[in-house]
């Protein structure tokens, strides 16, 4: 029986993070299938490349990667910014040489991938982080915009990708959403069903240690960006009188530290051997962010380690209370604040099970991911 021929989309390949891991996943449950983005960097690709290894250590299949025109743009821009470049990316997704060449296309879909479905006749499935947030949610843009310049220019790129997502919306064959909450966005903005398959988290890297301990203090852990909202962490430790660790850079530090008490600690950046050893040393690790999914919680989690977060987004998937950690009631900052306050202050580190909270982050495996891809694919070729 011949293969199938699978093509995978990206929307871009500029730095390496959590949709970027997903694309290398496909890579290993489709190997050789050729790989498709308007935007890459050397480097990206590079860990991707290197994130798409067996899981044996045998040799990956070689994947071919092709970009467009617009990346040409992008290396004479020298890579600064991707920026100024996005408001090209659709109509480059639209071109992309895909043609009649393939039986299926998988596209990785944060607010433009899937304009892949006007370059191809093939079923498109469409694995989606989420729609654009920034796009259809007019108090996560205010977050994420920087001064009147930034809201101008975010609020008319809001508009193309909401036309752009409502105008493919009805010629993708499945959509997949890595939690039920993008699933609920993906219903209630474009109209159409979404089956769950969670993102692969490498739990493998991460694990508990019997001789390691707890000490006392909370940690956040992540980029320092605006819609994370570590800022109400932070408020909560000072409120409630206890040590938190903050792991992490973004261009959100500078404003964190200013709110910031004696009580917090700012690390900075941190390698994976620093990031696991805080993980098993801290009480619990905090999620004040609304995640579409969240793979630092199940990080922590494939370690032991209790997970408090706001009762909303992906956090309502992967964190069972009273068994890996507890959700905290969504609501206003303040009154976020007070409940992550209150759930410090009266947080019992002998109501949790470090072996039954590892148990539950191993369903979130790479294995189980690819063996449910696989599955969504070939049911949707052969409907």
């Amino acid at each position: 029986m011949t293969a199938p021929r699978i093509a995978l989309v990206h929307e871009r390949f500029t730095e390496y993070g959590g949709s970027e891991a997903v694309v290398a996943e496909f890579m290993k449950t489709w190997p050789g299938s050729p790989v498709f983005a308007p935007l890459a960097t050397p480097d990206c690709v590079g860990l991707v490349r290197a994130a798409a290894t067996p899981d044996d250590g045998s040799t990956a299949a070689d994947h071919r990667f092709h970009t467009s025109v617009l990346n040409r743009a992008h290396d004479l821009i020298g890579r600064r910014s991707h920026a100024p470049l996005l408001p090209l990316v659709p109509a480059a997704l639209r071109r992309l040489p895909l043609a009649d060449r393939f039986d299926t296309v998988v596209v990785s879909h944060h607010a433009f991938a899937t304009q892949a479905v006007f370059a191809t006749e093939a079923p498109v499935v469409a694995y989606v982080h989420s729609p654009a947030r920034w796009a259809w949610d007019p108090a996560f843009r205010a977050r994420e915009a920087g001064g009147r310049a930034g809201r101008a220019a975010l609020t008319a790129l809001g508009g193309l990708a909401r036309r752009g997502e409502l105008r493919a919306a009805p010629r993708l064959a499945r959509v997949v959403a890595n939690s039920q909450a993008v699933a609920d966005r993906v219903r209630d903005w474009w109209g159409l069903p979404a089956t769950v398959v969670h993102p692969p988290v490498r739990i493998d890297r991460f694990a508990p240690d019997t001789a390691a301990t707890r000490e006392d203090f909370f940690l956040v852990a992540g980029r320092l960006v605006p819609y994370k909202r570590a800022d109400l962490a932070i408020r909560a430790a000072r409120q409630a009188g206890c040590r938190l660790i903050v792991l992490g850079e973004g261009r959100f530090r500078a404003q964190l530290e200013a709110i910031a008490g004696p009580e917090t600690t700012f690390l900075g950046a941190a390698p994976d051997e620093v990031l696991l050893d805080t993980y098993r040393r801290c009480r619990a690790l905090l999620m004040p962010g609304v995640e579409d999914f969240g793979i630092v919680p199940v990080e922590a989690m494939a370690c032991g380690t209790p997970v408090l977060a706001v009762g909303a987004g992906g956090a309502v998937d992967t964190v069972l209370p009273g068994i890996s950690g507890e959700h905290v009631e969504f609501g206003d900052d303040d009154a976020v604040v007070a409940e992550f306050a209150r759930a410090m202050r009266d947080f019992d580190d002998d109501a949790y099970d470090a072996k039954t909270i590892r148990a539950h982050a191993e369903s979130y495996s790479p294995s189980s991911f690819r063996r449910r891809m696989s599955e969504v694919v070939a049911k949707t070729m052969n409907s």
